[in-house]
């Protein structure tokens, strides 16, 4: 293409400091290095982990930064060494690595890399390096992607390519949340069939998560959040039993315990919080409960009485739904082509690079439009048009 090998102007929406609105800015963006590919972003989900970054996190290290971690896009060029991508191809980048070479890597049992950018600098949520300049100043590359700017730069390792017929402005959503709380349920939960189950939150993690359980074979699934106009959109994807814990004067997991024998088979939390972490713990049966983190956070800790686990749950955590990246992300692509799984259904906004700020004050107050078909999920989608 005729900008391979050379600086690309496009632009991007920086965050400059933490707990201010981005901007939408010119930024360069240098050809790609060895092992490296250069992708034009066409479409991103918003994510609340970009929010978490920019109003509660806030590492004074993380910023200048460009955030965004759930797109998908066109290659453009490819640096020294990468054979595996050419220009045109469809891709997802990739916010967990998998060089296939590590030890984590050959091990089935999780889907961690070393070679990640979380392996030394999870707190900043940032790689040390980065291909991005703004007004002569080096601008950070959230979680190792920035899908919020018109191109950017990321290791090989790092991208799913995707099958040509995949509509980018769908599967971009693979990018972090379906395929987080999805995976939460089928591959760290291992929801069987016949289980009760109970997710606790209803952003688009929660739904993933709830559309998972139904695809396992779950028998009873609790959607349990503070905000009932989205028990809706909940059934829509498999839920069968609606629990507010504002209409009840107990302990959630109480209610639950008293509505299942004794508690849920399964428990996925969905929020990022450490108080219905807890609660979705102690809302499992004893003898063989299974609870799954899987909303982020890292600003404190989690705590539960030993006895909840001596009587036989196991608490667990979820990165990515379990998805080893570079081989679940086309599978998950492929699923919604063969209408396995539902995207279209977690899309609420379509909106301009130019109005992300409005995106993320949609999410930040969880708002959503009142279309009859398309109620009751975040989700909040970008799309790059000059």
């Amino acid at each position: 293409m005729a900008t391979a090998g050379k600086v690309i102007k496009c632009r991007a929406a920086v965050a400059w400091e933490p707990n201010k609105p981005l901007v939408i800015e010119e930024i360069e963006v240098a050809p790609p290095q060895a092992n490296e590919v250069r992708i034009k972003i066409v479409a991103t989900g918003v994510c609340h982990t970009d929010l978490y970054h920019l109003f509660e996190g806030m590492h004074k290290d993380g910023f200048p930064a460009v955030l965004g971690h759930e797109g998908a896009g066109i290659v453009e060029s490819v640096g020294p060494g990468v054979t595996e991508f050419q220009p045109g191809d469809k891709v997802i980048p990739l916010f967990v690595s998998q060089c296939r070479e590590c030890r984590f890597c050959k091990n089935p049992k999780t889907n961690q890399c070393e070679k990640g950018w979380a392996s030394g600098r999870h707190d900043m949520m940032a790689p040390a390096d980065s291909r991005f300049t703004c007004k002569g100043k080096k601008v950070l590359q959230f979680m190792g992607t920035s899908t919020f700017s018109q191109y950017t730069v990321m290791n090989q390792i790092a991208i799913a390519k995707i099958d040509p017929a995949a509509p980018l402005d769908k599967v971009c959503l693979l990018g972090c949340g379906i395929c987080t709380g999805y995976g939460a349920a089928v591959n760290t939960a291992k929801v069987e069939p016949g289980s009760t189950c109970a997710v606790f939150g209803l952003g688009a993690v929660g739904l993933a998560a709830v559309m998972g359980c139904k695809s396992a074979g779950a028998k009873r699934i609790f959607a349990v959040d503070i905000n009932p106009d989205k028990f809706g959109k909940a059934k829509v994807f498999g839920a069968t039993d609606f629990v507010n814990p504002k209409d009840h004067d107990k302990p959630i997991s109480q209610v639950l315990a008293e509505m299942t024998n004794g508690g849920v088979d399964y428990s996925l939390e969905c929020v990022g919080n450490v108080t219905v972490m807890r609660s979705a713990l102690e809302s499992c049966v004893k003898g063989w409960g299974v609870s799954v983190l899987v909303g982020w956070t890292d600003l404190y800790d989690v705590a539960t009485r030993p006895i909840q686990l001596i009587a036989g749950r196991t608490w667990k955590g979820s990165l990515f739904g379990g998805f080893k990246s570079k081989d679940g992300v086309p599978q998950m692509v492929k699923a919604y082509l063969d209408k396995k799984v539902k995207l279209d259904e977690f899309i609420t906004h379509n909106m301009t690079l130019g109005q992300v700020n409005d995106a993320i004050e949609l999410m930040k107050h969880g708002k959503w439009c009142k279309n009859p078909n398309l109620q009751n999920s975040l989700t909040k989608q970008l799309e790059f048009s000059r």
